[in-house]
């Protein structure tokens, strides 16, 4: 059975449930969700664009961890409160994943932990 490691950072907003900021498990890294958190303060950043580019910086964050970067993700999850937003999760997520993007799927929910506009999750492939 591969071992189950918790993956943790004071770079990212802590997790505001039960819940870890990831878990790694064997070759692979699990992240929760992150919202637009300033990870500083706990504080929602205004708007749908300050909201993704910290999401995706507190992402990395967490990948950064494990050992990890943007590279390693195979596979992310974009949650949003309006999919009227799709265009600009879209262009800043191009941003940062870029050249050969991973698998990906964006939903519109009907709300967010506090009242946040976008969250993504992501699953990465680590080394050994």
């Amino acid at each position: 059975m591969s071992k189950r490691t918790v993956v943790s950072t004071p770079n990212a907003p802590a997790a505001i449930g039960p819940y870890s900021q990831a878990i790694r498990a064997g070759q692979f890294l699990f992240a929760s969700g992150q919202l637009g958190l300033d990870p500083a303060t706990g504080d929602l950043r205004e708007g749908i664009e300050a909201q993704t580019r910290q999401a995706l910086a507190n992402l990395q964050a967490v990948l950064s961890e494990a050992g990890a970067t943007v590279a390693n993700v195979v596979k992310t999850t974009i949650f949003l409160a309006d999919l009227s937003h799709f265009a600009t999760v879209n262009q800043l997520y191009g941003e940062v994943f870029g050249h050969e993007p991973p698998a990906r799927s964006t939903v519109q929910v009907a709300a967010l932990p506090k009242g946040g506009l976008v969250e993504i999750e992501v699953i990465a492939l680590l080394g050994d």
